[in-house]
């Protein structure tokens, strides 16, 4: 259920790790901050900012007020 989002495959290492940190609070039933994807990323956070909008508008995340979210998607988070 790919909704026209590019393939997963073919995100970037940076975008790849800031999915995966958004997706590891989300687990925990939190929101992300820049601040904290780039803590949990160790990447500068304007890498985190620039990643996190270009991962917004391919749909893969959704803005809540000053945090991200995962966007919509057809399968389940299990860590």
């Amino acid at each position: 259920m790919n909704e026209g989002r590019p393939d997963v495959q073919a995100l970037s290492g940076v975008d790849t790790d800031v999915y995966e940190a958004v997706s590891g609070l989300a687990v925990e039933g939190r929101a992300a901050t820049v601040a904290e994807v780039a803590r949990a990323t160790a990447l500068p956070e304007e890498t985190v900012r620039r990643s996190l909008d270009g991962l917004t508008e391919a749909g893969w995340l959704k803005v809540a007020g000053t945090s991200y979210v995962l966007g919509p998607h057809g399968w389940g988070l299990e860590y």
